[in-house]
């Protein structure tokens, strides 16, 4: 069970933490819990409370009628507005409250309806990935647990991996992209969308997951000869080895252009080598593989 202070309900549903307090006094909306030294949390219901007031507040709704719906009528008014207005922070909200739950069934029903509406690629571009931003401030406030972040990541895994799977194998005479991380690299979920982006624009891909050793990257290199090479540096290497990391990357695949994105190369003051380019957004991926 999530414990959250007031701050942390003001970051995660958008409504200051003055305001909650008012609406506490003057409409008892949550009740908050107090530890044995007196400090005021409030509990996953309340936080999926809030999450739903805050989404009906924002379109209009007074919290003078809010406060008059129950549970359930809370929930189907969430709904409904995620059927008649077009705005991606609405199933956001959803899929952290599906996570909460741990309810794979609300989980699918929310992400499989918006991916009939607006295709896969702006579903993952829109909802999922400021979805995995928001389970990063939970993780950072100890709002979610290991079980929480690992369901949601799982399902979101099996959700890329069933999709990538949909897609066609180009032909062997078509262009060659290796897609990897270097070794010690975890975070998988970035690169898996990488992956259907590059296969869903014709490349024939070679997808070699996490934590490859560099030496196995060489040898798939020197075997199959990728115009491109795609990776994600989000925890690794260390920031004072990240030049030199990427300088060998240019030299040992120098006939290859080697893509690059991911959190550790924000705020990077150093010249890239020649052959490689960084993008930010998952979003920019497409274009840049149109033009090479």
């Amino acid at each position: 069970m999530g414990k959250y202070s007031i701050k942390e309900l003001e970051r995660l549903s958008g409504i200051k933490a003055h305001t909650i307090r008012i609406w506490e006094k003057r409409y008892n909306i949550i009740e908050p819990e107090r530890t044995n030294s007196n400090i005021r949390y409030y509990s996953d219901d309340d936080l999926k409370k809030i999450i739903n007031i805050s989404v009906l507040n924002s379109h209009g709704l007074k919290i003078s009628k809010i406060v008059d719906l129950s549970p359930d009528e809370l929930i189907k008014q969430v709904e409904f507005l995620s059927e008649t207005k077009n705005k991606s922070h609405i199933p956001i909200e959803q899929l952290t409250v599906a996570m909460l739950d741990l309810d794979e069934e609300h989980f699918e029903e929310i992400l499989s309806k918006y991916v009939k509406k607006y295709g896969f690629e702006k579903t993952v571009i829109e909802i999922i990935y400021p979805f995995l931003e928001k389970i990063g401030i939970l993780w950072q406030t100890g709002g979610i647990t290991p079980a929480h972040e690992h369901f949601i990541t799982n399902l979101i895994r099996q959700k890329l991996i069933s999709s990538i799977a949909t897609l066609p194998i180009p032909h062997k005479t078509s262009h060659r992209a290796i897609l990897f991380l270097p070794e010690g690299e975890m975070h998988e979920l970035g690169l898996l969308f990488l992956h259907y982006i590059t296969r869903h624009k014709g490349f024939r891909t070679y997808y070699l997951g996490q934590s490859l050793p560099h030496e196995d990257l060489k040898k798939v290199y020197e075997t199959h000869r990728p115009q491109i090479i795609i990776t994600s540096l989000t925890t690794t290497p260390a920031p004072n080895l990240l030049e030199n990391y990427l300088k060998t990357l240019s030299k040992d695949f120098s006939s290859a252009t080697i893509l690059v994105s991911g959190w550790r190369l924000r705020n990077t003051a150093f010249l890239m080598p020649k052959n490689v380019k960084m993008f930010d957004k998952a979003s920019e991926l497409p274009e840049i593989l149109k033009k090479l």
